[in-house]
Formats: C-alpha cells, structure tokens, sequence
C-alpha cells in the first residue's frame, strides 16, 4: 500500500503529468463510461438510421398494397388474376399446372405437378 502511494505522489509532483492523468480519465468517463456518452450518442445514431430505412422500406410495401387496392377496386379481372396467382384456384372447367422453380435450375426440365381442390 505505501508504493502504491508513492507512486501516486510521485506522479502528482509532476505538474504535466497530473494533467495529462486528469484529461486522460475525463476522456474515458465523457467518452465511454458515462451514460450519455459520444459512444452512447453514436449507436444511438446508427440505431436511427437503420430505423429511418426500416420506415421508408414499410412506406415503400404501403404505397405498393394501396396501389393494389386501388387496382382491385377498379379492375375485377385483378381479383381473378391475384386468386389464381397467389391461392391457386381455378374455374370448374380448368386444370391448373404449377411448374417448380428449383426443377427447371436443376434438371433443365419442367415438373408439372396438378393442384389439388
């Protein structure tokens, strides 16, 4: 304990030293420890921009659902076409063939497989 205090009026004595000492903690406690620190207020920053994307991404899919509705409301062909499309269904008198993605890649073939009611 009595060089731990030595040391410590050691460095004190030494006017630039106790000022470079009392920046250098000030530094650390402003700069990372404290709670609103410049690392606090820079992830706070980035959390905002992915954010800011996030709610021009959700702007960018309502604009797109408002434009089909809208299509749906005047069209009637547009409920046709987005119920066979996304539910398959079809009319009494029609057979539907859904056609596999990953066979055509990979086998260079078509698989044709008939949906089911």
């Amino acid at each position: 304990m009595k060089k731990i205090k030595q040391i410590c009026l050691a460095i004190w004595r030494i006017k630039a030293l106790k000022y470079i000492v009392v920046t250098v903690i000030a530094v650390v406690l402003i700069g990372f420890v404290d709670e609103n620190s410049v690392w606090k207020h820079y992830m706070n920053k980035q959390r905002i921009s992915e954010l800011n994307e996030e709610i021009e991404r959700y702007n960018q899919q309502y604009r797109h659902d408002q434009a089909q509705i809208q299509k749906i409301h005047n069209d009637p062909r547009a409920i046709r076409k987005i119920a066979r499309e996304r539910y398959f269904m079809k009319a009494d008198n029609e057979d539907i063939f859904v056609i596999s993605g990953e066979a055509v890649e990979t086998q260079k073939k078509t698989e044709r497989h008939e949906a089911t009611e």
